[in-house]
């Protein structure tokens, strides 16, 4: 009998030993039941039910049946549940019916209804939480398990580890890792619980299970590739100069018929842009004159497009530039005076740089 006895105080002794170095390890940072044990005041910052708790959860009687209708609404989400908020809900559906199943009657299934339910309200009512910080409906870090009144703060270590993937640049477009990293939150969540229950060997082995999940949710991210934007290249628009001005000529008044319609096409095209930083009219001339006389007609132009579209309402700041036979495009070489005239036709011309277009109006026009 006293044999039995002192075996029974050492393997006692044992248990406590090795609850207290599981306690250690999971770095409790609460003064709560954790810290503390059930002798702790019953208040608040204790994890006591006050009233805004239990106005919240005592509502929900039937747990199992809520956990299925929120089940329901999820499924019905469609392509919204591929999210980081889609995601977490569902881990929060699943550990609130895993405590379901273990008969936990410490408050966690409400809660995990509660988490669940916030964040399928967002994905209904709109596109949903902010994938890359999980701040948005719900909390993340180890807020998640602080706001709870059923969890504490443990492994501060795992959750840096979570808030160093959310802060990646690639997480908020990486759906794989998104959802390992939206699970082991609420697993680390649930941890806290069984630290507040004070069941810290279980709450210990919880922890150290996401080793794996999170080295996954790594390996999803380094496979995510950054969508990098493509450099917007500035629209032109290319104005054959014989049809907007008689020909040796570059004033208003010499705008032919044919040149007002292009260039009120042309303004109407640019206004229905949504972004338009400014606009560049650069006027160009053949090869054929004076490099003198040919610099003066080609802003002369210029200058009378960028005229015109100011008078046409285009509201933007507009310079002119006169490029004379800068930039040829023909190869023109004929000895006839006239063939090499109209051979020289496309060098002749009015280009609007059109800088900060964000619209698909001008490729519509």
């Amino acid at each position: 009998m006293k044999q039995w006895v002192v075996a029974a105080a050492a393997l006692a002794a044992f248990s406590g030993c090795t609850s207290e170095v599981a306690r250690e390890k999971l770095a409790i940072r609460d003064p709560s039941v954790a810290q503390r044990g059930f002798g702790t005041p019953q208040d608040a910052a204790a994890g006591a039910a006050v009233k805004q708790w239990t106005d919240t959860y005592t509502p929900i009687k039937r747990r199992g049946a809520t956990l299925d209708a929120l089940q329901t609404r999820l499924d019905r989400l469609g392509a919204k549940k591929d999210s980081y908020a889609g995601a977490k809900a569902q881990c929060w559906i699943d550990t609130g019916k895993a405590a379901f199943a273990a008969h936990d009657e410490w408050g966690f299934v409400e809660e995990s209804i509660g988490e669940a339910a916030a964040l399928i309200d967002g994905l209904e009512s709109g596109p949903g939480p902010g994938t890359g910080t999980g701040t948005g409906v719900g909390h993340g870090g180890a807020a998640e398990a602080q706001h709870l009144r059923t969890s504490v703060p443990v492994r501060p270590d795992l959750w840096t580890q979570l808030n160093a993937l959310k802060a990646d640049s690639r997480f908020a477009a990486c759906i794989p890792a998104q959802r390992r990293a939206a699970c082991a939150e609420v697993a680390l969540t649930r941890a806290g619980h069984d630290a507040w229950t004070r069941a810290f060997a279980t709450a210990q082995l919880r922890a150290d299970q996401l080793q794996t999940p999170l080295r996954e949710a790594g390996q999803a991210l380094a496979a995510c590739t950054v969508a990098r934007p493509v450099p917007h290249e500035p629209e032109v628009i290319s104005l054959s100069a014989d049809a907007l001005f008689e020909f040796g000529r570059g004033d208003l008044a010499a705008i032919s018929d044919e040149g007002r319609r292009q260039l009120d096409r042309v303004a109407v095209r640019l206004r229905a842009l949504d972004t338009i930083e400014r606009l560049v009219v650069s006027g160009y001339t053949d090869r054929l004159g004076p490099d003198d006389y040919n610099l003066r007609l080609s802003w002369l132009r210029a200058d009378t497009v960028r005229r015109y579209l100011i008078d046409s309402g285009v509201a933007v700041p507009i310079d002119a530039r006169g490029l004379g036979k800068a930039q040829p495009g023909s190869t023109c070489a004929m000895r006839d005076r006239a063939a090499l005239i109209d051979c020289l036709a496309r060098d002749r011309r009015v280009e609007i740089r059109v800088v900060g277009a964000q619209s698909r109006a001008l490729q519509a026009g």
